[in-house]
């Protein structure tokens, strides 16, 4: 099961970044009421202990009930909103981001060794 961090504060997106630049951050970004995104978030979950991503944090973003912190984070990493989106931090940037069934650990894995 991934060690979901619950993203709900924007000031956390500082402490994002800053983690971002001594380790690789994920954020997942969560409509709670879409299957495509119930389904990706399902398949992180199965996916996680066997992706190698331990020590790797994963932030959750409820879309529903944080949408000013998602139109936040597609500003500040320059990327579109999407949901469902994982998106890879590293070095104060993204560096991967994918959305509804593109989403895929094994992709993460390949960027984060």
């Amino acid at each position: 099961m991934a060690p979901w961090q619950p993203l709900t504060q924007p000031e956390q997106l500082v402490d994002i970044v800053q983690e971002s630049h001594e380790h690789p951050v994920l954020v997942f970004k969560h409509s709670t009421t879409c299957s495509i995104s119930a389904a990706a978030k399902g398949k992180i979950e199965r996916q996680w202990d066997s992706a190698g991503l331990d020590g790797t944090p994963i932030y959750y973003l409820d879309l529903l009930r944080y949408r000013p912190i998602s139109n936040e984070i597609a500003q500040k990493f320059g990327v579109e909103h999407q949901s469902p989106q994982l998106l890879l931090i590293q070095n104060g940037e993204c560096s991967y981001d994918a959305s509804h069934m593109g989403i895929r650990l094994s992709d993460v894995q390949q960027l984060v060794k």
